[in-house]
């Protein structure tokens, strides 16, 4: 097999630190959070504005690589399901994928709206969230 070597663009600013207060899914109480990019790339943000909705990828690092099977949503009373089949985050490469709404953007910093990724959480990518009219 084959490596690829991957480099963060960014990380997250959250109020989000310890596992166990996290929601599992955006509308389950995430707060907003800063996208924070390195200055490097702040032309790469030509194009977005407020209102915008994208797709965030980000590298959940406290994740356990060696989980091919969960509990979905950590519930014990469901079976053991393995992780393709389920949006865990732990998974052999725990790439996170995020819908982000953007309220506001100032210079290398995009402030979303409901971002369920922990503080300092890396961030490999943005891709513009396709629609029928786009």
């Amino acid at each position: 097999m084959t490596d690829y070597l991957l480099h963060p663009i960014g990380h997250v600013e959250s109020e989000l630190t310890e596992l166990g207060n996290t929601p599992r899914q955006p509308d389950e109480g995430a707060p907003p959070a800063w996208v924070v990019l390195d200055d490097r790339y702040v032309g790469a943000l030509e194009g977005l504005s407020s209102g915008m909705d994208l797709l965030l990828l980000t590298w959940l690092d406290r994740a356990d690589r060696d989980a091919l099977t969960v509990h979905p949503r950590g519930d014990t009373a469901r079976p053991l399901t393995g992780v393709f089949a389920t949006r865990a985050p732990h998974r052999p490469n725990p790439i996170g994928l995020h819908h982000i709404h953007i309220l506001a953007i100032t210079g290398n910093r995009i402030h979303v709206r409901n971002l369920e990724a922990f503080d300092g959480t890396p961030i490999l990518d943005l891709k513009p969230l396709l629609t029928p009219d786009r």
